[in-house]
């Protein structure tokens, strides 16, 4: 079960009929303890981070292995990324400190190395090629 969603039906009750204003909801109703709100906007905050990632590493993983990446090179990357970006998760929705949040900056510019990485592998590959 989703995280978010399950906190917020346990503090107030899923609004399913609007999802997306369940968090703003959240925020502004006052008998909400302070910290489980802020809990829940870190939890939506984490999953649109993943989101707005995901692309760019489908793209790399298509690009490494469309320019012949070597697999043994792609699971390496591949086990990096997930694990910096489960690490980076765990900061971020636990995170409660200025200190914190720039670990998980710090995590998010690490996970953000490895497709990069491969795309500039691939590049060099393809233009190898030519």
């Amino acid at each position: 079960m989703n995280v978010k969603f399950a906190l917020i039906q346990k503090t107030m009750g899923y609004n399913n009929l609007q999802p997306r204003a369940n968090t703003k909801r959240i925020m502004e109703d006052p008998s909400v303890p302070r910290d489980v709100a802020e809990r829940v906007e870190r939890l939506e905050g984490a999953h649109l981070n993943g989101n707005e990632i995901l692309p760019l590493w489908i793209g790399a993983v298509l690009a490494g292995n469309m320019a012949g990446i070597s697999n043994k090179t792609l699971n390496i990357a591949s086990a990096g990324f997930i694990a910096t970006r489960m690490l980076y998760n765990y900061v971020y929705i636990n995170q409660s400190t200025v200190r914190a949040s720039w670990t998980r900056s710090a995590l998010f510019f690490t996970s953000l190395g490895f497709p990069m990485y491969l795309l500039v592998k691939a590049g060099n590959l393809a233009r190898k090629a030519l």
